[in-house]
């Protein structure tokens, strides 16, 4: 596959990705900031989520404060912000443009209706009371691209590809969400607002149930933690994203004449590092250590992918 082809697919996964979870952490956000607002914390909630999003420093370049109404609107529609809903739409399309042929009907027809309806949709469409259903409307496209990218590829080189960047993507966002909450992981419950807080974590990466599923108990932080960071069983799962891309990296090696890199050999590492991890030790180190280290690895691992396969 050319280098250049195997740019867009890759970035064509991440942006949709990111449109996604940006779309989810605002959903959770705006909730919370209902709760937090009684106790006259509403704004830790909006800037939260802005340094999960990692732009918050464009953020503040162009907005005094981090209020509902600002970051709503960088978080969606501003231009100046890569990672924004409506620019990770467009840019997606753009790259899938680029591939139209390696990408099957549906795939294409979910991204492209997609963005034609977003380009339709005027700003009060998603004001006020209609922010949620507009959220949770993008949350629906993307897992509709995920699952047409899933049901209907041929399992080559390009599936490879879109996967990895949807997993790399889906790594970044569940460690850059537990770090900003890090503090709310690292001690008892004081009450009901923490009680509701561990829910927010959870439901910003659809873990709600399978927490209930997988422990049957009442919510405790250190579990969540290593819901989150160590457990297969959950698809947003640090351990389940690196184990994703470990193996899919493998499998275009071996379609390559065994051809490798630094990025397996990272990738092997995070994955290794998360299989055998415990939370205690984790916790012991300290989480929010713990993430920031995780977070600069994914980081790194994206580069060596970028500097491997499509800046060779």
């Amino acid at each position: 596959m050319l280098s250049r082809t195997a740019d867009n697919l890759f970035w064509l996964a991440r942006y949709t990705e990111r449109a996604g979870n940006v779309a989810r952490g605002l959903g959770v956000a705006s909730r919370m900031a209902a709760v937090s607002a009684r106790l006259g914390a509403e704004v830790d909630e909006w800037r939260s989520l802005l340094t999960a999003s990692g732009e918050d420093a464009s953020f503040y370049r162009k907005y005094e404060a981090p209020t509902a109404d600002s970051v709503v609107h960088w978080l969606i529609f501003d231009p100046d912000n890569a990672s924004g809903i409506l620019p990770c739409i467009e840019a997606a399309r753009r790259n899938a443009r680029a591939v139209r042929t390696a990408l099957t009907v549906d795939m294409w027809e979910a991204l492209n209706d997609t963005w034609n309806h977003l380009r339709a949709l005027p700003p009060e469409a998603m004001e006020g009371e209609k922010l949620a259903d507009f959220l949770g409307w993008v949350r629906e496209r993307v897992t509709l691209f995920n699952g047409a990218a899933h049901d209907t590829m041929l399992r080559n080189e390009a599936w490879r590809f879109v996967h990895l960047g949807t997993m790399l993507e889906r790594a970044d966002n569940t460690a850059r969400l537990l770090d900003v909450k890090h503090h709310l992981l690292t001690a008892e419950a004081e009450g009901a607002v923490d009680y509701v807080q561990w829910q927010a974590v959870l439901r910003s990466v659809s873990a709600l149930r399978s927490y209930q599923w997988i422990y049957r108990d009442r919510l405790n932080p250190r579990r969540i933690a290593e819901l989150m960071i160590l457990r297969p069983e959950l698809p947003r799962s640090l351990m389940a994203c690196l184990a994703e891309v470990a193996e899919t990296l493998d499998a275009i090696a071996l379609g390559q004449g065994g051809r490798r890199g630094e990025c397996h050999r990272l990738a092997g590492t995070l994955q290794a590092q998360l299989r055998y991890g415990r939370i205690d030790a984790i916790m012991e180190e300290g989480l929010h250590a713990f993430l920031t280290i995780m977070i600069e690895r994914v980081a790194a691992l994206g580069g060596e992918i970028d500097a491997f396969y499509i800046r060779h």
